[in-house]
């Protein structure tokens, strides 16, 4: 016998079998129109690498100034740190880590070059004195006073004649600097030779036995000129002004014809 609902109907009431229980398992309450479909991975929760980092960076930082020793420990560092901050852990810890690496490889490496160059400078001073040793062992004897010669300049020194004018010795070693060396006019010389400090009959001495061909004198002034880069047409005027070489008109026209030769 069925009985009648108070709304009317006949057996309308839902079968509560089928309403859902409150607390019944398996069946967790969300908000309407979600899913859930598991809950992501929380990045930086490791940080073992970073603390390795930050570890190996401080054992590199104090232990800088160890040639090589340094340079390996703070590499270890800075590839422990690279790795921390690939794997997203720590960035402190890692970055701390990295600059103090980093640090430590460039003071070994400061280290290690500067004691290679204090070893090298140190085997280097044995062999530069074995060969100042050397040198010395094969200096040549000192010559005998009556092996002792004057020179002026490399070039030979001229003898002079008993009778000559106080003085002529030293003007004549001055006329060879500028005739014979420099190839220099006749006139030019005796200028220069007074300029030294000698006296008129000492300079005039000087460059009447001095010994030279003016003329082939005039000839190397030209070519010198001339392979400076002086034009031709000025040569001859240089070659006779009395502020240039002050050689003769004879002379100048000389050297003019054999410019060539």
């Amino acid at each position: 016998m069925s009985t009648s609902s108070p709304l009317g109907g006949g057996s309308q009431e839902p079968d509560p079998s089928h309403a859902p229980q409150p607390g019944q398992p398996g069946r967790p309450s969300q908000p309407s129109g979600t899913t859930t479909y598991g809950e992501p991975p929380r990045p930086g929760g490791a940080k073992g690498l970073a603390l390795a980092a930050l570890i190996v960076g401080i054992v590199a930082f104090l232990t800088g100034l160890v040639p090589v020793f340094g340079a390996t420990v703070g590499i270890a560092a800075i590839v422990l740190a690279v790795l921390a901050l690939r794997k997203r852990q720590p960035k402190a810890l890692a970055v701390t880590g990295l600059a103090l690496g980093a640090v430590a490889v460039v003071a070994s490496i400061l280290v290690t070059a500067g004691i290679g160059a204090v070893i090298g400078g140190a085997a280097d001073e044995p062999i530069a004195a074995v060969t100042e040793s050397a040198d010395d062992d094969t200096t040549a004897p000192s010559p005998s006073p009556a092996d002792e010669t004057p020179a002026a300049s490399g070039t030979p020194s001229p003898s002079v004649d008993p009778n000559a004018p106080d003085g002529a010795a030293a003007a004549l070693e001055e006329a060879q600097i500028w005739a014979v060396s420099l190839g220099g006019s006749k006139a030019g010389t005796y200028a220069k030779v007074l300029a030294s400090g000698a006296s008129p009959e000492a300079a005039q001495y000087a460059v009447d036995t001095v010994g030279v061909d003016w003329q082939e004198n005039a000839v190397k002034k030209a070519k010198q000129y001339r392979d400076g880069g002086m034009p031709v047409e000025t040569l001859h005027d240089q070659l006779t002004s009395e502020y240039g070489e002050q050689f003769t008109v004879e002379e100048a026209d000389y050297a003019m014809a054999h410019l060539d030769d």
